[in-house]
């Protein structure tokens, strides 16, 4: 397996620590749901301003969120797949708003890291078609992302 992160603090704000914190994240979570071959995605973290913006132009609606996924292997009816040998997986990105972070650590009493780690998880997720709209689909998403957090290590 090989894997690129390409990884963009649009904030400036999170330390080199915080940053590896990610990209290993990422890649306990690659390992725990067992992909393989070239995969690529990206990781921005954005202000509150920003996830707005995206969030009103992407998903219409005008508010800011912790965390947006764009995933690039949702096809569409009548799309065709492109896979084949020396084709990367790009799983898409993962925008996160660093405010939301900071906000809600505080709320749920548990340190930036970890929050920061649980909204990589998820992200993550979400680029590989789990979702949350369901109570069964959340269920299993939330026991997803505590699975792969505590592989790692990252743990309340």
């Amino acid at each position: 397996m090989n894997l690129t992160i390409d990884l963009h603090d649009e904030t400036t704000t999170l330390t080199p620590e915080q940053e590896k914190l990610m990209t290993d994240l990422i890649t306990t979570a690659v390992n725990f749901e067992k992909l393989d071959g070239e995969i690529e995605l990206s990781v921005t973290l954005v202000d509150e301003a920003r996830i707005q913006e995206i969030n009103k132009e992407y998903r219409g609606k005008d508010t800011p969120t912790d965390v947006i996924s764009f995933a690039l292997n949702d096809e569409m009816e009548d799309e065709i797949q492109l896979v084949g040998e020396g084709i990367p997986n790009a799983l898409g990105d993962i925008i996160v708003s660093v405010a939301h972070i900071k906000r809600q650590a505080d709320e749920y009493g548990h340190s930036f890291d970890r929050e920061l780690g649980f909204l990589t998880v998820h992200g993550f997720l979400h680029l590989l078609g789990y979702d949350h709209m369901t109570e069964a689909d959340e269920q299993a998403m939330f026991s997803r992302q505590e699975e792969i957090l505590s592989e790692y290590g990252l743990t309340r």
